[in-house]
């Protein structure tokens, strides 16, 4: 029998409010690998792991808008806690699928937020080690026959205990059928029969082509109960963003520089024939932003040394992207 959880986004009241349904479907209940390399049921008994919730939050909390996302951790933790109290109570508690798929353009989050799920799986007890691997196609897919199912199953078995990121999946599906990379496809199939809760195998891409992917081969749809969309950052928070990664690195974005900045995410989010990649188009901006500084403060400063403020100040004129 299957049950539905849905959670909402609530990032603008403007903007129609967005659902994820959680298929949970009966299985076994979790098997993971101990360190022995025996096999343990989880969750373990009488652990309380509220703690680790408000750790989980805090990280979650650090990051900018994802609100969906948010709320969709938090209910896969509701989810563990009751299983575990079911259990206790001797009460039937089979584990669920927690195979994802993560949705959206570059730069919103995915494989941040991936780390965090990792993390709360292993101290859950769903994933005995909760180490992330991330691979893309090249990592995937080999040069003959053969060769693509043994590189994906090495890439399983070091997954084991954690979960298998696959950045821009659908490129596995773009080669027709006499392309290797339906081996690839076909191998994580049985690899998630195999080795079924040992660990989580997450499908990261654009919306669209991660939808024709799935439809690629019939038994991927059901196999991934979690999707999930990661939407693209506003303009506001794309700037707080900005602020934060220039904190981090001791820098501060001075007023003008902002409004600069602002205008370049702008003119990049409206008339690029790319598709914007949020985050990742801040991060280089900034990085960029601060090797420009480089050279202008070595040039005002040749015969003398700049303060503190000056060493930490991102002006106007160090934004030419």
């Amino acid at each position: 029998m299957n049950g539905h959880i849905a959670a909402t986004s609530g990032r603008e009241e403007s903007r129609p409010s967005r659902q994820i349904n959680i298929v949970l479907r009966n299985q076994e209940p979790p098997i993971v690998s101990s360190p022995s390399g025996d096999n343990e049921t989880a969750p373990p008994k009488g652990h309380s792991h509220s703690g680790l919730f408000q750790e989980i939050s805090r990280e979650l909390d650090a990051l900018v808008g994802l609100d969906n996302i948010k709320e969709l951790v938090f209910e896969i933790y509701a989810l563990l806690q009751i299983a575990q109290m079911r259990s206790e109570a001797g009460l039937a508690s089979g584990g669920q699928a927690y195979h994802m798929v993560f949705k959206g353009n570059p730069g919103t989050g995915k494989t941040t937020v991936a780390r965090i799920v990792a993390k709360l799986f292993q101290r859950m007890g769903v994933l005995s080690k909760g180490h992330l691997i991330e691979v893309e196609r090249a990592d995937l897919v080999g040069e003959y026959i053969g060769h693509t199912a043994q590189k994906t199953r090495d890439l399983v078995k070091k997954a084991l205990g954690g979960i298998l990121f696959i950045d821009e999946a659908y490129s596995l599906a773009r080669g027709g059928e006499k392309d290797f990379g339906k081996e690839a496809i076909d191998t994580l199939v049985k690899s998630m029969e195999d080795h079924r809760s040992q660990f989580v195998l997450i499908l990261a891409g654009y919306s669209g082509e991660i939808d024709y992917f799935l439809m690629s081969n019939p038994g991927l749809p059901s196999r991934f109960p979690i999707q999930v969309e990661f939407p693209d950052y506003t303009i506001d928070q794309l700037l707080q963003i900005a602020e934060l990664m220039a904190k981090e690195r001791d820098y501060i974005l001075m007023p003008q520089a902002i409004l600069k900045l602002k205008q370049y995410l702008l003119q990049e989010k409206t008339e690029s024939i790319h598709a914007f990649s949020n985050a990742r188009y801040v991060r280089n901006s900034i990085e960029k932003a601060v090797r420009n500084q480089a050279v202008r403060i070595l040039t005002q400063f040749e015969n003398s040394s700049p303060g503190k403020q000056e060493l930490m100040s991102l002006r106007t004129e160090d934004f030419r992207l």
